[in-house]
């Protein structure tokens, strides 16, 4: 059995090719896996805070130190920290916007990635605190596409990015699913929403 973290970030509803995608991901997933749980947290619809001086000054002292405002101030952080840590695996729903992730994710990036609970630095550098063994599977939603090789992928910082940043904590066994070329025609969308879901039939057997 396996709790898996389910994670939307686009603001759309019926009309978000990502959260269809992530959801025909976990309604397979669940047929095939009756014993895995799913938690799902909608940021799109719900989104986290950003990050503040409260906050600021909460993460980077001792919690026993922490007054009353401070304690609240980090309290969402904690919990959300929490959630992800207890998580086994994630598949997170993530459309491109100018070239890079939503503010939305950003801002839920902001608050799980802390120094003290989802990496450390030592006299080596930064070490993630997460399971390494944990995987992660990203589907994206995109207008355009950014093929590596080409002059398009310099404009790509979202699968960079994000490769990145859950590397830092840990995760490194990242498989994205792009779901490209949406504003480039209906042949080319059609075409390319196949091939993404293709791709979660294979995920859904092997992942």
């Amino acid at each position: 059995m396996a709790n898996i973290l389910h994670i939307d970030s686009s603001p759309r509803g019926e009309r978000s090719v990502s959260r269809a995608l992530t959801y025909e991901f976990i309604t397979s997933w669940k047929d095939t896996h009756s014993g895995d749980t799913v938690s799902y947290r909608d940021l799109g619809h719900h989104p986290v805070p950003h990050v503040d001086e409260s906050w600021i000054a909460a993460a980077f002292t001792p919690p026993d130190t922490h007054t009353p405002e401070l304690a609240e101030a980090i309290k969402l952080s904690d919990s959300l920290i929490d959630e992800f840590l207890a998580a086994d695996r994630y598949i997170f729903g993530i459309p491109m916007y100018n070239l890079n992730i939503p503010s939305t994710f950003k801002a839920y990036i902001d608050q799980i990635v802390r120094v003290g609970r989802t990496f450390t630095v030592d006299a080596n550098g930064y070490k993630g605190l997460v399971d390494s063994s944990k995987k992660v599977l990203i589907i994206t939603s995109r207008g355009g596409t950014f093929p590596p090789g080409t002059p398009f992928a310099a404009y790509d910082y979202q699968e960079p990015y994000l490769r990145a940043i859950l590397g830092f904590i840990g995760l490194t066994d990242v498989t994205f699913i792009h779901a490209d070329s949406l504003n480039l025609g209906d042949d080319a969308r059609q075409q390319s929403l196949a091939a993404a879901k293709d791709a979660i039939a294979q995920a859904v057997a092997n992942w």
